[in-house]
């Protein structure tokens, strides 16, 4: 709000501004985060980036079988929905680390809350 009681525009669009750098910085730190995946008690494993680019897939030898590929199958699906889990844990962890500002009586401009 601005000092004489009207709607402060150039602070909501700092508030805005900020938000957004706050955004940027916690997108670039969980795309450089690396997570890792696994089934089978660590016999298959996928690694993949906070950004969703996944960089490894490890299978330990003693899980091809060529008569079960079923199997195998399993345990690299397993091994991906784990470490996809744990990126949207981390992408909601940065979310929720924002700090948004109070953003006034915006709210009530959007139709939201009763007008004084």
């Amino acid at each position: 709000m601005s000092n004489d009681g009207g709607f402060d525009i150039s602070s909501l669009l700092e508030q805005a501004q900020a938000v957004q750098q706050q955004l940027a910085a916690a997108q670039e730190a969980q795309a450089a985060t690396v997570v890792t995946g696994s089934a089978g008690g660590g016999k298959v494993t996928v690694e993949a980036t906070g950004g969703g680019e996944f960089r490894r897939v490890t299978i330990a030898p003693d899980v091809v079988d060529a008569s079960d590929v079923e199997l195998l199958e399993e345990l690299i699906l397993a091994a991906i929905r784990d470490v996809t889990g744990q990126i949207a844990e981390l992408q909601n962890g940065a979310m929720s680390d924002l700090q948004l500002p109070d953003m006034g009586g915006i709210g009530k401009l959007l139709g939201g809350g009763a007008p004084t």
